[in-house]
């Protein structure tokens, strides 16, 4: 698995497939190929794609940090989202 994360924060906002196609460049990250997906607001100059992780069981968008070796550690007081009111 690979991992995308914000540099400033080293959060973890997405997961996907080794095999899974990420081109990052000065204006976005494009996705799939052909392309599937298009993130705006993460680029090559404020995020970081870590290769070789291993996602963690209850993995959610933002619940994570993720280390330049891969390792998660959870957000302490992170609230899902699906649950917050």
């Amino acid at each position: 698995m690979k991992t995308i994360i914000d540099n400033a924060t080293r959060t973890s906002k997405y997961i996907v497939a080794d095999d899974y196609v990420i081109e990052s460049s000065e204006s976005s990250i494009t996705m799939g190929n052909p392309v599937d997906f298009i993130i705006g607001d993460l680029d090559s100059t404020n995020s970081t794609v870590i290769e070789g992780v291993t996602e963690p069981d209850d993995w959610f968008g933002c619940k994570y940090t993720c280390a330049a070796d891969g390792t998660f550690t959870a957000i302490e007081g992170w609230v899902d989202p699906r649950e917050a009111e």
